[in-house]
């Protein structure tokens, strides 16, 4: 469980400014985020393989295709300086 020190040091070091109200909001708030952290790492996944992904997915590219470009000259006029 998070105190409301512990708010007012994240908010220092975030440069964030915080009314009292915010800093007993976010208290509560970031208090039941790490609650629930907590309840994750009581779990046991010592079987599941580590992933980085939740679902198997690949890159869809198009075939690249030769196409013609614009003049030297006309690309280098729309510059500011050559």
């Amino acid at each position: 469980m998070l105190d409301r020190q512990q708010v007012q040091k994240v908010a220092l070091l975030a440069r964030l400014q915080l009314t009292p109200a915010e800093e007993e909001k976010f208290t509560t708030q970031l208090s039941s985020i790490l609650d629930y952290f907590e309840q994750l790492s009581e779990l046991d996944v010592s079987d599941v393989q580590p992933t980085t992904r939740a679902i198997d997915v690949s890159n869809v590219v198009r075939a690249d295709q030769h196409k013609p470009s614009s003049e030297r000259e006309e690309i280098l006029e729309g510059a500011p300086d050559r």
